[in-house]
Parts: structure tokens; C-alpha cells; sequence
């Protein structure tokens, strides 16, 4: 098996803050929308880190999504990354 089959490519599909402490939530889901990772951090991480269109991750750290509107979105606009990013621009 080669590295490209042990991951999944998965695109920046959502980032929001919240909270006193400022977190960022970063999400990212493959062009299927069908599952996403989810990532929190720091402004003082964000500022330090490359946050990059895309990322390869391990299928089982992927969560799956239950709701068919959320799968819709997450789908287009990991669609919508992919046409208009390369993989490792940063966003």
C-alpha cells in the first residue's frame, strides 16, 4: 500500500471561533462531504502553523456526517477548494 492509499485528501471546508479563549476551529472533509476532521486551535498555534488548503489524513481519524445538509455543503465547498487551490496554498 502506498502512502496516497493510507490517506485521504481532505479540503478546508470550514473555519469559525468561538469562546473566551478564542479557539479556532478548523474543518476539513474530502470532496464527498461524507466525513471530516476537526481541529482546534490557538491564535498563538494559528499565527505559528501553515494552514493549507488541503491536508492528508488517516481514514479512522475521519468522523462520519449523519446530516444530509451538512454532507451537502461540506461536499461543495471541498468541490470549490480543490477547483480554485493547489493542495498546499495557503488559506
Amino acid at each position: 500500500m502506498t502512502d496516497d492509499e493510507e490517506t485521504v485528501q481532505c479540503w478546508l471546508v470550514e473555519r469559525s471561533s468561538f469562546g473566551d479563549e478564542r479557539m479556532v476551529t478548523l474543518i476539513y472533509a474530502p470532496p464527498e462531504g461524507d466525513r471530516h476532521l476537526t481541529k482546534q486551535l490557538s491564535p498563538n498555534l494559528l499565527r505559528r502553523k501553515r494552514i493549507t488548503a488541503a491536508i492528508d489524513v488517516e481514514p479512522e481519524r475521519l468522523e462520519p456526517i449523519n446530516d444530509e445538509e451538512t454532507r451537502e455543503r461540506y461536499a461543495t465547498e471541498a468541490q470549490r477548494m480543490a477547483e480554485r487551490h493547489d493542495p498546499e496554498a495557503e488559506v
